[in-house]
């Protein structure tokens, strides 16, 4: 089905009001995408710019997550409060603000600072187009959901090639930093012009949904996984390429948008699989193609060919779950700001904590432990996964069933 059809039950001013505002966030999507793959190849740079070691620049992560931490924790609360567009405005034109600084900031403990307000703006745009899309659409939100992260993946998969010209360029990363600062620009003065949708606290049907808490967590902590694999990967599959011998500084940007690329590719052919299949299929499918690609990496250290191949299938295979996870998520209960909040921050911890992990094991032990880390992790989501299909067995078959 195209996703215009699903507004055909509306009004022309509330589907024009719709269409005008889920495109608005999708511009802000692409825009946070852009700063959500900076970090990954630019943090060689960042070390020498603040005279450290790899293992010290990788707080930065760190710092990125906790931002998000404390970022989702708070709008999550606020969004059910106050009206939404100028709060996801807000976000944009920090995280702007914040990358002009980046670059020109030599001190570790600043750009700490920084990288955490960048996480606390990221997570508020975050919980604000996950929630107001929500809200937009209602149960008919599974290939709306895909489409927003498909822009974020288009936005992951541009920056790495922004960075990646800058550094052949100009030899820095000044130039990559500002030019993401401007994307930021054109989604926060839209928002400023829309209307805020309705807060809501039940669903769009207006039937309410009572949280089941063990769900709730259960959830979170699938998000802790699953994100904090995807983070990680993005992260450091440069870093990993360049210590093993097999890319150069510039190739690695590369080859971290031969993760994003296939990333963004893969979100948007989970629009039309999310009108076809149920969620937790397309939820089971990823987490395999995500063991086969890491295991494809792991059995091959040394092949270049592996690598770039597992970089594209890891990218394929991870890009459905954040979104696909949120769409089960709506059947089962209602998506308020504070639980969308929720599901963040177990984002932000596993983004927070295995990039984190990696970094202080990289350098001693070697680059391979990156690739195990994340490989035990996706295992450990799995068998989450699992749990939850468990937990809602008795109303999968009822509440699942595709859109047609």
């Amino acid at each position: 089905m195209d996703p215009q059809a699903l507004l055909e039950k509306t009004t022309p001013r509330e589907g024009s009001g719709k269409i005008s505002k889920t495109a608005a966030y999708y511009v802000a999507f692409v825009a946070l995408g852009t700063t959500g793959a900076v970090l990954g190849p630019t943090k060689e740079r960042l070390a020498e710019h603040t005279q450290t070691q790899l293992s010290q620049i990788s707080i930065l992560f760190t710092a990125v997550s906790l931002g998000y931490l404390i970022g989702s924790f708070l709008s999550g609360r606020l969004y059910d409060r106050v009206f939404g567009h100028p709060m996801m405005a807000a976000g944009l034109l920090v995280m702007a603000a914040m990358l002009v600084l980046v670059p020109l900031t030599p001190l570790l403990w600043l750009l700490f600072a920084l990288f955490l307000i960048i996480g606390i703006a990221q997570a508020t745009v975050d919980v604000g187009g996950n929630t107001l899309l929500v809200w937009i659409h209602g149960d008919k939100i599974p290939p709306f959901m895909s489409a927003l992260h498909f822009c974020f993946a288009i936005g992951a998969f541009l920056s790495p090639l922004i960075i990646a010209q800058a550094l052949s360029r100009s030899g820095g990363i000044t130039w990559a930093y500002w030019a993401l600062a401007v994307l930021m620009l054109p989604a926060a003065v839209w928002l400023l012009l829309l209307r805020s949708p309705a807060i809501q606290s039940v669903s769009q049907d207006g039937m309410a949904k009572p949280v089941d808490h063990r769900l709730l967590a259960l959830m979170v902590v699938f998000f802790f996984l699953h994100v904090g694999a995807e983070l990680s990967f993005g992260g450091w599959i440069s870093s990993y390429g360049v210590d093993k011998g097999l890319t150069s500084e510039a190739g690695g940007a590369y080859l971290t948008a031969a993760f994003w690329g296939p990333f963004a590719l893969s979100r948007l052919m989970s629009i039309p699989i999310a009108l076809r299949f149920r969620p937790s299929t397309v939820l089971l499918g990823g987490l395999l193609g995500c063991l086969t690609s890491l295991v494809i990496i792991q059995q091959w250290p040394d092949s270049s060919t592996a690598l770039w191949l597992g970089a594209a299938g890891m990218g394929i295979s991870i890009a459905p779950l954040f979104p696909t996870s949120i769409s089960l998520a709506e059947r089962r209960m209602a998506i308020t700001g504070q639980v969308t909040g929720w599901f963040l921050v177990g984002a932000s911890l596993g983004s927070m904590s295995l990039p984190w992990i990696i970094g202080q094991v990289f350098e001693p032990i070697g680059p391979q432990t990156a690739i195990v880390i994340i490989l035990i992790d996706i295992l450990l989501a799995l068998g989450v996964f699992v749990a939850i299909k468990r937990t809602t067995l008795p109303l999968v078959q009822h509440s699942e069933a595709p859109t047609s």
